[in-house]
């Protein structure tokens, strides 16, 4: 076994063999910190040495395992993969701690035996947090612990169907030197868990720590070693959070689930969409629902935009939440050469409703619709939503998935939706009773329909 000092950058994983004052890979200053790197001679392995033809291996009898939360079954492709590690990062505080406990809950109560690790919390802490969730009886098991050593040790002994690190930067391994949380550390714990968890079947959940930026922590091989990366967000001024999968070797990518967060714990939300409006005003000027996507379902979200004159008309200002800043921009730039308006000395405000992030262009036809009704001082008629992409001459494109956004805003009463003219025609054979589909071409041509 041999060793040798390097320099890592924790933000991204970049190596130098000496110390550098800027990364070169994620650009950031003072992140290099020395580790010393035990090389072995030998790689571990898990897998057979020898070939196996595939008509001879056998078939997991149950390959996935469902927990009564049927949202974070959705999200994870149809249930927990047995022998299958999982990451979940998420800023602190955000309730993964508590998500999984949840989890952990579910399965200890149909008689499959858990292991849960904290190396951050005490098992007093833990157990509080269990009685308000409604953790009772079952084969749930506590540890708190940082020694991986340690830790595997009792998982071997106690052989649970269910893993749970809380957190892979809270454990070190005595086999490197280098302090817990470190780029090394957090790769060989990650990386002894993963083949403890294929050896034995197990399947393991990972919770991990997000950087400022919003990404993972650690490298980019952490995320390569596992099977399922979740991301858990949210804005904690709200009381929903959004978990979505980023990487899923089981089932779909960007699956989506949405949470609200209750003194018992984090509740499923079964229509988001009803959730989203439920405050929305009546008759209010500035305010659009768009349909849009968030991972593989349909979602209704309203687009509130604010036009204001300005004190600075040399400066006016653009500020937009919850929606691409440049894309924005961009869409009013359209607006004042197509339609004819002026924003030189008009403050311009843009908000998704509800602290969501929208990143799909099928919103531009919402925010089209929300600054000129703004301009106008006029409502949108009610019974409308709105989807489409707008190009820079103007004109509306088809987006993908149409007949879900048309049904999504059906269902919660949506009788007219406003689409592109290219849409329509894949949608006129169609069931769509109630429900009227006005095409549209071009900005000008939506906005002379509905205003």
């Amino acid at each position: 076994m041999k060793s040798k000092s390097v320099f890592i950058c924790q933000n991204c994983g970049s190596q130098s063999p000496k110390w550098l004052g800027r990364c070169p890979g994620c650009g950031e200053w003072n992140t290099f910190v020395e580790e010393i790197e035990e090389v072995a001679g030998a790689e571990y392995s898990f897998l057979p040495s020898e070939p196996v033809l595939y008509q001879n291996i056998k078939e997991f009898k149950k390959p996935r395992a469902k927990v009564k939360i049927e949202e974070f079954n959705k999200v994870l492709g149809g249930g927990v993969v047995l022998g299958s590690v999982v990451l979940i990062g998420g800023e602190p505080g955000i309730g993964k701690s508590t998500l999984l406990l949840q989890v952990a809950r579910d399965f200890a109560v149909e008689d499959e035996k858990v292991l849960y690790v904290s190396g951050e919390e005490s098992l007093e802490q833990i157990k509080l947090r269990g009685d308000r969730l409604g953790v009772r009886d079952g084969q749930l098991y506590l540890l708190a612990e940082t020694s991986l050593e340690r830790i595997l040790a009792q998982a071997e002994k106690i052989m649970p169907h269910v893993f749970i690190l809380d957190s892979v930067q809270a454990v070190f391994s005595s086999k490197l030197s280098s302090s817990p949380g470190t780029i090394s550390q957090v790769r060989e714990v990650a990386n002894q868990v993963f083949r403890f968890a294929k050896r034995n079947q197990v399947s393991s959940f990972l919770i991990g720590h997000i950087t400022k930026e919003g990404s993972l922590a650690g490298p980019k091989s952490l995320e390569h070693m596992v099977d399922v990366v979740l991301l858990f967000e949210g804005e904690k001024d709200h009381s929903h959070r959004v978990l979505r999968a980023l990487k899923n070797r089981f089932g779909p990518v960007s699956e989506l689930a949405i949470f609200e967060m209750g003194s018992a714990g984090l509740q499923a939300i079964s229509n988001p969409s009803a959730f989203f409006l439920k405050e929305r005003p009546a008759n209010e000027a500035g305010s659009v629902v768009v349909s849009t996507i968030k991972g593989s379902r349909p979602l209704l979200i309203e687009i509130q935009a604010l036009v204001s004159s300005t004190l600075f008309a040399s400066n006016p200002r653009r500020m937009t939440v919850g929606l691409d800043h440049f894309r924005s921009s961009m869409l009013l730039t359209v607006i004042e050469k197509k339609l004819g308006y002026s924003f030189g000395g008009e403050d311009i405000y843009l908000n998704v409703a509800g602290g969501l992030t929208i990143e799909e262009p099928a919103a531009d036809l919402g925010v089209v619709l929300a600054v000129v009704s703004c301009l106008k001082n006029r409502p949108m008629p009610p019974g409308v939503a709105a989807f489409g992409e707008v190009g820079l001459s103007g004109e509306i494109r088809s987006v993908g998935q149409a007949l879900g956004r048309v049904k999504e805003a059906a269902s919660l009463g949506f009788a007219t939706v406003v689409l592109p003219q290219g849409n329509v025609a894949q949608l006129e054979k169609e069931d769509l009773p109630g429900t009227r589909l006005r095409g549209v071409k071009n900005i000008k041509q939506a906005i002379d329909l509905v205003f």
